[in-house]
């Protein structure tokens, strides 16, 4: 099997050429670059196609996350490996988004290193377990947000509303319901819409079938 190739990307001489010593130590990897910032890591990765990307965050001018977009949009197959300083939620997140296979921190130590980079090449992603339970918990708060808007974030009344505008209520029929004024369903249907972004009551009603908002009605 051939070595793996590795780009090897720091603003640091003394961190990057320990991880590139290390790996041409190591069996399985040959370092064919190095570069200093992201914007020459993007012209040596073109160059030199190497197999992974093994790339920090911080740099001057163009830093690891716009760089491993850039070399991703080019070279597709290229595994971007982040290894930084940072612990930073976000950072994590952006660099998932920029199609990183791998983040890391520095702290990391050399054979666990070498276990993530051999993962990556097999296809595998790897984060530790504490940034996997970050990730899930971003997931799993997305999630609860993208089901807030798809809502609209209709209040517990409009909701009501809603719910017996699709049984085909009209006006006089919802306000006896929830007795409240005419006028008062009138603007609970006018924010609903708002909300959902929809221009009338069909929409709405098709709106809220389709999306789950509320029970659709049982047949007569």
């Amino acid at each position: 099997m051939n070595p793996t190739r590795v780009l090897v990307v720091d603003d640091h001489a003394l961190f990057r050429q320990g991880v590139a010593g290390l790996l041409r130590d190591a069996e399985g990897f040959t370092v064919v670059g190095e570069a200093q910032d992201g914007r020459e890591a993007v012209a040596k990765a073109k160059a030199l196609r190497p197999d992974v990307v093994l790339m920090d965050i911080y740099m001057p001018g163009m830093d690891g996350l716009e760089a491993a977009r850039r070399i991703k949009e080019a070279m597709p197959s290229t595994k971007i490996v982040i290894l930084t300083v940072s612990e930073e939620d976000q950072k994590l997140f952006d660099a998932i988004k920029a199609g990183s296979q791998g983040y890391l921190l520095k702290s990391v130590e050399p054979q666990e290193l070498l276990h993530a980079l051999r993962g990556v090449v097999r296809g595998e992603a790897f984060v530790t377990p504490s940034m996997a339970a970050r990730i899930l918990d971003e997931f799993t708060r997305q999630a609860r947000e993208g089901k807030a808007r798809a809502s609209g974030g209709l209040s517990p009344r409009e909701r009501e509303v809603l719910a017996l505008l699709t049984r085909g209520a009209v006006n006089k029929e919802i306000a006896a319901a929830l007795a409240i004024s005419e006028n008062t369903v009138k603007n609970h249907l006018k924010s609903i819409m708002e909300k959902l972004h929809v221009e009338n009551r069909v929409q709405a009603v098709a709106y809220a079938l389709r999306e789950g908002l509320v029970r659709r009605p049982e047949p007569s």
